[in-house]
């Protein structure tokens, strides 16, 4: 009972054809083929993009030189005050 025999898949593909055709399964094939294909392609331009790209910098602290900005209102300093 746990596996099946060959009859078994044979009633199951038969099945299968009845239901499909064999022109819709062919067509099938072919779509899941492409799809495959277009993923790998996809991959090995991923791949080689990220290679040619410049690693981003972390970014760093704000240094007061940078941050004093002489508009710029301190608005915890004021709610204080």
């Amino acid at each position: 009972m746990g596996s099946f025999s060959i009859w078994h898949w044979l009633i199951v593909l038969l099945i299968v054809v009845m239901v499909f055709g064999t022109k819709k399964l062919k067509n099938m094939g072919s779509d899941l083929g492409g799809a495959v294909k277009g993923f790998k392609d996809g991959m090995k331009d991923g791949s080689s993009q990220a290679a040619e790209d410049k690693p981003v910098p972390p970014a760093g602290q704000v240094t007061n030189a940078q941050a004093a900005d002489k508009t710029t209102i301190d608005v915890e300093a004021r709610q204080k005050s």
